[in-house]
């Protein structure tokens, strides 16, 4: 933005709409809702989220971008985008990822290595989401060419509708979180545990909106619906895991 110091990799608070970017999360869509914190989701993946926060175009970023070097979450790419910045990640929660598949499992998938012996239509995600990332570093790990894939063309922009590409038969499988599994009715396979967080500036981190929202997560709805959509470890929510 116009009005960014350069160099601080952050636009000043003032210029900051009310909106939490990033990856799309089920819970967290819901407690944005339900605790009516003033704030408005808008779900465009991971990296995306972090760098529109960079640019000032919204108040907090939820993230959950795997850092395949390092095998850490997040706090790498706060500092490659975010360098400078007066930062605070605080967890969100911890999410269980896997494959997600037709229901009963038609083709006897079992594991990421499965994917290379059989042509399967490939749901996707968008390459700035959390779960693409998180994809393309297990496909990697198996040994599976994702070039080799069979990928549809039409990318899924959320989690729920990678989920239901699956659920009304357009791909076999996909990848992503337990709780869009869950809604839909498909086969889920847990692959790897994964922590989503939530990127803000120091400041807005203890103004009303983000306040509002954690303390939200601190009441037995909450918890209630975490164990609910399916899973979620709440168990440290509100945990600061990086203060720059």
């Amino acid at each position: 933005m116009a009005n960014a110091r350069k160099g601080d990799g952050q636009a000043p608070a003032a210029a900051r709409p009310p909106i939490v970017a990033g990856s799309h999360d089920p819970l967290l869509e819901w407690s944005v809702r339900e605790s009516r914190c003033g704030l408005a989701m808008l779900s465009i993946g991971s990296r995306a989220g972090v760098e529109a926060l960079a640019r000032g175009e919204a108040t907090a970023a939820a993230a959950h971008w795997l850092d395949p070097a390092t095998g850490e979450y997040n706090v790498p790419l706060v500092r490659e985008l975010l360098s400078g910045a007066e930062i605070v990640v605080l967890e969100w929660a911890g999410r269980t990822q896997g494959l997600l598949l037709r229901e009963g499992n038609p083709h006897r998938i079992r594991r990421i290595a499965d994917l290379a012996k059989k042509r399967l239509r490939v749901a996707a995600r968008q390459p700035q989401a959390g779960s693409h990332q998180l994809f393309a570093h297990l496909l990697a790990q198996a040994g599976v060419r994702a070039g080799d894939l069979d990928w549809l063309p039409r990318t899924a922009h959320a989690e729920t509708e990678l989920a239901a590409m699956i659920r009304d038969g357009h791909a076999d499988v996909g990848f992503g979180i337990e709780a869009a599994a869950r809604s839909a009715g498909v086969a889920f396979i847990p692959v790897a545990s994964e922590r989503l967080d939530l990127i803000t500036s120091r400041r807005d981190a203890f103004e009303a909106p983000l306040q509002t929202l954690l303390a939200w997560a601190r009441t037995p709805e909450f918890a209630m619906q975490a164990t609910a959509l399916g899973g979620y470890n709440v168990a440290n929510t509100g945990r600061v895991v990086f203060n720059a």
